[in-house]
């Protein structure tokens, strides 16, 4: 199978305004957030903006050490975890670094299924995949494969990896951070899609990151489940992970409405240290994963290509650069 060279990332056509300063902040702790949302500028206060919090100081932040773990999570179906990460990863392919992606999530239309591993000659029966790392059967390199993408690694789910979820005998805390730390494949950054629940593999998730990035789409806000994310995101930041910190909060099919300054009004209220930036809504991005290929390759205008690379570039340098 031939692979795929991203080009570098080139300029952006239709960039986002990167503000420090968000009108946003003044809905946070009204009593009628509704009514507070009334005396927002439509065109001025709800365009597409991405938020880069004073508190970071410069930015992109500088790729420090050798390697850099993210996981994306959220507990709701849906919310754009598995394409946040793979067009994430592919901006940092594209910006230099080497990626691994490790798919945690059991799911049939997941992003194994989006980014078939590259197996070749290896026979079926000698196919590892994620549920093998966690049952202590094989390490995380034996796991990992080659993707169609050059500069792009996966760690594929497999259909018992579900049960990683209910046997003691696998994904005790901690065992994934192991695992990574353990890997000697020559990779920057490993990335890590998480499934729509807070079980024993999210967990693992969120004990082997440095960062967290939280999708949330636009038009699906459930504040049970953000309440409940947020819970368990600051439990393990006390207890397994301290060190811990949450980058990103990306709003996924984002479009310019009230409902949109709602979602991002409680993602600053849960995650003040974090960057809040918008996906913007796209059709035809919406079809990549049916092509096999990241939306890059399948539609390189479409605006949320755009948005993911500006991301990108917000939250890391490129490979040898030094931060702004």
């Amino acid at each position: 199978m031939p692979m795929t060279v991203l080009e570098p990332l080139g300029g952006l056509t239709d960039p986002l305004d990167v503000v420090r300063e968000w009108r946003v902040d003044e809905l946070l702790g009204a009593a009628d957030l509704d009514a507070a949302l009334e005396q927002l500028d439509y065109n001025r206060d709800l365009r597409a903006q991405i938020y880069v919090p004073p508190s970071l100081g410069e930015f992109p932040a500088a790729f420090a050490g050798e390697h850099r773990v993210y996981v994306c999570v959220n507990q709701k179906g849906g919310a754009g975890k598995t394409t946040t990460s793979v067009e994430l990863a592919c901006a940092w392919v594209a910006m230099g670094y080497t990626v691994r992606l490790i798919d945690a999530d059991p799911q049939d239309a997941s992003l194994s299924a989006w980014l078939t591993p590259v197996y070749g000659d290896t026979p079926e029966g000698e196919r590892f995949d994620l549920t093998d790392v966690m049952f202590n059967r094989r390490s995380l390199d034996e796991a990992t494969y080659y993707t169609n993408i050059q500069g792009l690694y996966i760690v594929p789910s497999g259909e018992t990896l579900g049960q990683v979820e209910y046997d003691p005998k696998a994904g005790r805390d901690g065992s994934l951070r192991g695992a990574i730390r353990k890997s000697k494949a020559p990779v920057d950054i490993t990335i890590i899609d998480a499934p729509p629940a807070l079980g024993k593999l999210s967990i693992n998730g969120l004990i082997a990151a440095d960062e967290v990035i939280v999708p949330l789409k636009v038009g699906a806000l459930d504040k049970k489940a953000l309440k409940e994310l947020h819970d368990t995101i600051r439990a393990v930041q006390d207890d397994a992970n301290p060190d811990l910190f949450v980058r990103a909060a990306v709003m996924t099919a984002w479009d310019k409405s009230k409902f949109a300054g709602k979602v991002a009004a409680q993602l600053r209220t849960d995650y003040p240290e974090a960057i809040v930036a918008p996906v913007r809504r796209s059709v035809k991005a919406a079809e990549a994963p049916d092509h096999g290929v990241p939306v890059r390759v399948f539609h390189p205008a479409a605006k949320a290509t755009g948005d993911y690379d500006q991301l990108a570039r917000t939250l890391l340098p490129a490979k040898g650069a030094t931060a702004a």
